[in-house]
């Protein structure tokens, strides 16, 4: 068992490092290498949708797992290191605050990183990775609804929406029938300590969805009017498959070319 005034320090330097990690952008690195800056591109968003429309499915599909990575890190940290930790006069696992926390700090730090003047992404694939680490059935299922939404509807902020919002509702019930709720009595008034952590824990995983719904409010009020931008997955997905028959047929006609001279 562990008190907060024992591992506040160990709090402090995960949640600096989450966010410092959050704060790397690789769609701004790619894009550079690519000889554009994805800032001036397109919607100007730094993040996987806008890399998807201007650079192609395959670049898109690229930053979604990278940025996934910058969630699933610092979320599979903040759960390891304290998976087996009761705070202290309460049956509260830490870890179910602490990966919660880390993946707060994460996805601040790509809607807000500091190298790039606190102007960074939407968050939508750095928060999909915290949620496949901290509530991996309820995460991978909303992932992959948010996903086929989008693919069928072309409406990718709300896709995104629904990828992310499931699981912090889970997450919340989770917290009510682990520690407030007894079979027996039914609703269990909590201790000082009890309600403190759990006061914690209900805002990094609330603060994890309102960032994300912060960062898609322009989206949102486009979507109320009819504006939004449709992302053409199904188009893209169309298009990579005639470039790769493209490929292979220039593959191919290749190999006969080379097969012919040496015959000669």
């Amino acid at each position: 068992m562990k008190s907060f005034s024992e591992i506040w320090w160990i709090l402090l330097l995960m949640a600096v490092g989450s966010y410092l990690i959050g704060s790397f952008n690789f769609s701004i690195l790619i894009s550079r290498k690519k000889g554009k800056d994805i800032r001036n591109v397109g919607s100007g968003n730094p993040g996987m949708m806008n890399m998807s429309r201007n650079f192609g499915l395959k670049t898109g599909v690229l930053i979604l797992f990278l940025d996934m990575i910058k969630g699933i890190i610092p979320t599979l940290v903040g759960w390891l290191c304290f998976k087996d930790v009761y705070l202290k006069g309460t049956d509260f696992i830490l870890a179910d605050m602490t990966k919660y926390m880390c993946g707060f700090f994460a996805v601040l730090g790509h809607i807000f990183p500091i190298f790039l003047r606190f102007k960074g992404g939407k968050g939508i694939s750095t928060t999909i990775g915290v949620f496949v680490v901290a509530y991996p059935s309820v995460g991978i299922i909303s992932a992959l609804c948010g996903l086929a939404f989008i693919l069928i509807t072309s409406m990718g902020s709300m896709g995104s929406l629904i990828a992310v919002t499931p699981p912090a509702i889970a997450a919340e019930v989770y917290f009510y029938v682990t520690y407030l709720y007894n079979n027996d009595v039914g609703y269990v008034q909590p201790s000082a300590q009890m309600t403190v952590v759990l006061l914690f824990a209900t805002f990094f995983v609330l603060g994890i969805c309102t960032l994300t719904w912060v960062a898609h409010r322009m989206n949102i009020h486009r979507l109320i009017t009819g504006d939004e931008h449709q992302t053409t997955w199904s188009a893209m997905i169309k298009k990579y498959k005639e470039k790769l028959r493209e490929d292979r047929a220039a593959k191919k006609a290749a190999e006969s070319e080379g097969k012919s001279e040496k015959n000669k």
